[in-house]
């Protein structure tokens, strides 16, 4: 089998590097890639904004299996290309893609079918958005409409900065015209988790639970990126909660695209916020996470293609994956200035003495390999990955592990995980995930 990664970032290196172990294939692409990709497979170019672009690059290659990484080649409509051309593809349809497309539609479509979120007001202009704010308190969130790569959400402590983020959106155009509409709701209190499931419409696969890091200093301090590191521990989620959000969010939520007309098949991300009365959607993504896609990847031990097999033949809800008890972190190192403009072209050093260690894996971001030099491209850059036989010895490894890398200004986070040792140090039963295998759910 010849399969093909559309992306460049630590989630396609992690899909690319999973996917070669499995059985099934026999040759392995990546569009465009990166340097850890290029270890894996033979890398493409391609413009990941253009689905016929892609579309041709899996012709070309006679491709049987192709998967999409990142959330722009999904909104713009690739699946839709490729099952006009009957190829086999893993990612939902354009319309069904809306859900990360448009912060807006997916709010009024949590509203449409009962599913619990804050409450918001939708504001099409700055003078409605200002004046919207004055039924919230603060904090009170930001959203901008559009995809702006993790960076469109502001928890706003003041009316103020409320003010001045809207001010960047809808004036000054700082994230283009993802930010010329904007959702206003509600602050949440809680925790906040990523859970993502493989669907083919009907059948649903829950993966590990995950929880994510996105502000860019320790203690949840400073601006959203997309994404500082995330962990992965059975503990994060016990089982009552599980099957709370399994039944009051998942399903309905595959249950509402489908009445509309739209099924979702593919990757579902629910961004959760857990409050005193339950957990409610923060937000949904319409693929794997990054960087959760890295620890979660770490403790699969199915065969990803079989998986995917699942989704194409409507079988997913009597299949299950099999995973390592294994806790498993990930941290992101990203340059200097991120996730504002980041600085680029640093050399990087010891990223191959950080992987030598047993149970790490470094997985490439925005890298690019000079001849001899591996340098820095992007704002995020390596996603340092490790497992342990709990989750003390899974952090302690991967950070031992980024201790050996360096690059002029390289930051990361100290905190990765923390979150997961205060839990541990709570009562037993509040711990109590009892199964190492997470079985489909029932179709709908």
């Amino acid at each position: 089998m010849k399969i093909l990664v559309i992306g460049s970032g630590g989630r396609e290196h992690a899909l690319t590097w999973k996917l070669r172990e499995s059985p099934n294939m026999d040759e392995i692409y990546c569009a465009p890639g990166n340097p850890g990709m290029a270890q894996e497979g033979e890398c493409l170019p391609v413009d990941v904004t253009q689905p016929q672009a892609i579309l041709e690059v899996a012709q070309q290659i006679k491709a049987d299996l192709t998967v999409i990484g990142p959330e722009a080649p999904l909104v713009a409509g690739v699946v839709d290309e490729f099952e006009r051309a009957g190829l086999w593809v893993v990612g939902p349809t354009k319309a069904a893609a809306r859900l990360e497309a448009s912060k807006i539609f997916a709010k009024q479509f949590m509203q449409r079918h009962a599913i619990p979120t804050a409450r918001f007001v939708v504001a099409e202009s700055f003078e409605a958005a200002v004046k919207a704010l004055a039924s919230f308190g603060v904090p009170v969130v930001i959203k901008a409409d559009g995809l702006a790569a993790g960076k469109g959400v502001v928890v706003a402590k003041t009316r103020e900065e409320a003010e001045k983020a809207l001010e960047d959106f809808m004036r000054r155009k700082t994230l283009a015209s993802a930010g010329e509409q904007v959702v206003i709701e509600e602050c949440l209190l809680g925790e906040e988790m990523s859970f993502i499931v493989l669907t083919d419409g009907h059948g649903v696969l829950p993966l590990v639970p995950t929880q994510d890091h996105k502000a860019v200093f320790d203690n949840d301090q400073g601006p959203n990126t997309g994404g500082m590191g995330a962990y992965s521990d059975d503990a994060i989620l016990d089982e009552h909660t599980r099957e709370a959000v399994l039944r009051g969010i998942v399903v309905p939520t595959l249950a509402g695209m489908a009445v509309e007309g739209n099924p979702f098949r593919g990757f579902l991300y629910v961004g959760l916020m857990m409050t005193a009365q339950g957990p409610k959607v923060l937000e949904y993504n319409v693929r794997l996470g990054d960087p959760e896609a890295q620890p979660i990847l770490m403790r699969l031990r199915s065969d990803l293609v079989d998986l995917f097999k699942g989704i194409r033949d409507d079988r997913l809800s009597g299949m299950e994956a099999h995973w390592s008890p294994s806790p498993s972190v990930c941290v992101v190192l990203t340059s200097q200035g991120y996730p504002g403009r980041p600085e680029i072209g640093k050399v990087i050093t010891g990223y191959e003495a950080a992987e030598a260690q047993g149970g790490v894996k470094v997985f490439h971001a925005g890298t690019v390999f000079h001849d001899p030099q591996l340098l820095t491209a992007g704002g995020r850059v390596l996603g340092v990955t490790a497992t342990g036989a709990d989750l003390p010895s899974a952090i302690e490894r991967a950070y031992t592990a980024v201790g050996k890398i360096h690059f002029e200004g390289m930051h990361y986070r100290r905190d990765i995980g923390a979150k997961g040792l205060r839990r541990l140090a709570r009562p037993p039963e509040r711990n109590s995930l009892p199964s190492r295998r997470v079985p489909g759910q029932p179709k709908l």
